[in-house]
């Protein structure tokens, strides 16, 4: 049984976010993930000339009434909301608390490749969670 982040960290998550999984078809997963899943994630601005400039922040699932997930057996579903969280304190400090605002377009990534696209929602601890480690 999956346990919150919330619970394990002691702190609410940075941000929330809608999102929805790419089909196979635009490019995917063959298979939805499960809680725990560890993308990393990229804002439209991290798409650089030189290359994808990803951010350590991992998503944790909410179910279809804004529950976390806690079947660890269950897929996700295919689209829904996440709380997102940036998983280096310093990171948060230094480069997140700037560039993260509601209405933002981003990304699930595994490496280079987009499987999922994002907006958020909903600003949550990103300005009073830790920002040292």
């Amino acid at each position: 049984m999956w346990i919150s982040n919330e619970a394990n960290r002691g702190f609410p998550p940075d941000f929330k976010v809608k999102y929805r999984f790419f089909s196979q078809e635009e490019g995917g997963r063959k298979i939805l993930p499960r809680q725990g899943y560890r993308s990393d994630f990229a804002l439209e601005e991290d798409f650089l000339d030189t290359g994808i400039e990803l951010r350590v922040i991992h998503p944790e699932f909410e179910d279809e009434n804004g529950d976390i997930i806690i079947n660890e057996t269950r897929s996700v579903l295919e689209s829904g909301t996440a709380r997102m969280w940036i998983m280096f304190p310093k990171a948060r400090k230094q480069r997140h608390i700037h560039d993260i605002k509601v209405g933002l377009k981003g990304y699930f990534m595994e490496g280079p490749r987009c499987v999922a696209e994002a907006e958020i929602i909903e600003i949550i601890g990103l300005f009073t969670n830790p920002r040292t480690e």
